[in-house]
């Protein structure tokens, strides 16, 4: 599976940003999903996270405390994720980057870098003050 994120760029504090990750290689339906970010001279943290999707209870989700409220992850298809931001405040900036987990256990969200099994390149996003 290979992951292209895209969609960062700059914006003012207070605005909004899309970004999107594709994933291509294989359908990607039993994979869960989610988006990670590091700052310079920053680890790398856990942004957002939707699961595989489940016939009976759909997706579940989960995200960084500070981010909640202001981001939404969404899937449209088995292969794309997005995340939406909003009121992005000057501490977001950072490359974001989308992660995927194969043969993903229904509701689970795979919040450690390190336990999904296929990464992004990143894409920077930069909130100005």
């Amino acid at each position: 599976v290979h992951l292209v994120e895209s969609g960062g760029g700059l914006v003012q504090a207070g605005g909004s940003l899309r970004v999107s990750c594709v994933a291509s290689g294989r359908t990607c339906s039993d994979c869960a999903m989610g988006w990670f970010r590091q700052a310079p001279g920053k680890e790398r943290e856990f942004v957002a996270g939707i699961s595989r999707r489940s016939s009976i209870s759909g997706y579940a989700t989960d995200y960084l405390d500070n981010v909640k409220g202001r981001f939404t992850i969404s899937r449209d298809s088995a292969n794309t994720v997005y995340l939406q931001m909003s009121s992005l405040k000057p501490e977001d900036t950072a490359v974001y980057s989308c992660a995927a987990k194969e043969r993903a256990h229904y509701g689970v969200i795979y919040s450690t870098w390190t336990l999904n099994d296929w990464w992004g390149q990143g894409t920077q996003v930069t909130v100005s003050s």
